[in-house]
């Protein structure tokens, strides 16, 4: 079996919501597992001085034009979170915690998390909320948001940003193909013409 994929993404991105709607898929058709990696773009912010969209002059409402348009075109459902960006602490946290146990379940854990922020436009920065999204998967909620504040589970979800950082991750979505960064859902058109030629 070929390496898997490496996807970053952070829980607040709405590019990363779009990627993680098909890199799974992508990565299927040819022989590839996926490594899903949430991070806090905030920890990357500080290193590179980014900003989020929203509080960016002229770039931020392109982006929300741009938001609305890419998710009529690939086909999947989005509206503006009304609280946004939001903290992707608790989420990732949650997803690490029951990635330990089942990475399969992390995955749907993920997407459902996605769905209830992008879509539902709830919260997820709130434990309770993240709680209730994983308990709906039959997690049990009690245990997870136990788990939250366990330093364990903090001290895991800092090692892998810490990690991403070193590696030259600096937004999200981020795929990185057998060692080959490709940043951004606009990009995964080439990340399949990577797998399919081994590259140019």
């Amino acid at each position: 079996m070929a390496n898997p994929i490496d996807f970053y993404f952070d829980f607040s991105s709405p590019y990363g919501y779009f990627a993680g709607s098909k890199i799974d898929a992508i990565a299927a058709r040819h022989g590839r597992g996926v490594t899903w990696r949430p991070i806090l773009l905030g920890a990357v912010f500080k290193i590179t001085g980014g900003q989020p969209l929203p509080t960016i002059p002229l770039k931020g409402s392109y982006a929300a034009h741009d938001l609305a348009r890419t998710a009529r075109l690939i086909g999947v459902p989005f509206r503006m979170p009304s609280k946004f960006p939001v903290s992707g602490a608790a989420p990732s946290r949650a997803y690490y915690w029951v990635a330990g146990r089942d990475p399969v379940l992390a995955k749907q854990l993920a997407l459902a998390l996605h769905r209830a922020y992008f879509v539902e436009d709830r919260d997820i920065s709130n434990p309770e909320v993240t709680g209730n999204v994983a308990a709906k998967l039959g997690i049990e909620k009690a245990a997870l948001l136990q788990a939250l504040g366990e330093p364990a589970v903090k001290e895991r979800l800092k090692t892998e940003v810490d990690a991403a950082i070193e590696r030259g991750v600096f937004g999200s979505p981020y795929v990185v193909v057998d060692g080959e960064p490709f940043w951004g859902s606009d990009r995964l058109d080439q990340v399949e013409r990577w797998l399919a030629t081994g590259g140019w």
